[in-house]
């Protein structure tokens, strides 16, 4: 029975690169002179933290760093922003999170949609992966369609494609 896989997938050497050419820019940057302005990356929570001296310049290096993301090829729909927090003296940082993987409520959303479509597949949730299977190859790739012409505030991907 032919099927596909909706998963959520970020490349993670690309975000550490895109930090990277960040925190070079902004410590090139003249308007960030004497600044503790800085993106840490903690790969294990999956996280960024963005450190700035005031909000504006919190602001700054953020659109720096969703810059470098899209020229790095990764989808900036992945990044949850935080709250921007004040930490000693005047200083600022915010926490992004990376999301990765189908979250639970959003692959109820996609079996919903799938379901409320009458098209001849089925999908079920398998973890953070929405498999989707059919009879027929072009049942798949209708379904793919209308997927992707529904969700799209979120980065999807459609992977292991099998006849």
């Amino acid at each position: 029975m032919p099927s596909f896989d909706i998963v959520s997938e970020v490349n993670l050497v690309e975000v550490h690169n895109a930090v990277d050419q960040s925190n070079k820019e902004v410590t090139n940057r003249f308007d960030f002179k004497g600044s503790d302005a800085r993106v840490e990356v903690n790969e294990k929570d999956k996280t960024l933290t963005v450190f700035a001296d005031d909000d504006f310049k919190l602001s700054q290096v953020r659109d720096v760093l969703t810059g470098k993301l899209a020229k790095r090829g990764v989808d900036i729909r992945c990044l949850k922003l935080g709250d921007a927090e004040k930490i000693s003296g005047n200083k600022a940082k915010q926490v992004v999170t990376i999301r990765v993987g189908v979250e639970q409520e959003l692959s109820k959303k996609i079996i919903k949609l799938i379901k409320d479509s009458k098209m001849k597949v089925q999908g079920s949730i398998q973890g953070d992966v929405v498999r989707v299977s059919g009879a027929k190859k072009d049942l798949l790739q209708d379904a793919i369609a209308l997927v992707r012409k529904s969700i799209t505030d979120f980065p999807l991907q459609f992977k292991n494609f099998r006849d």
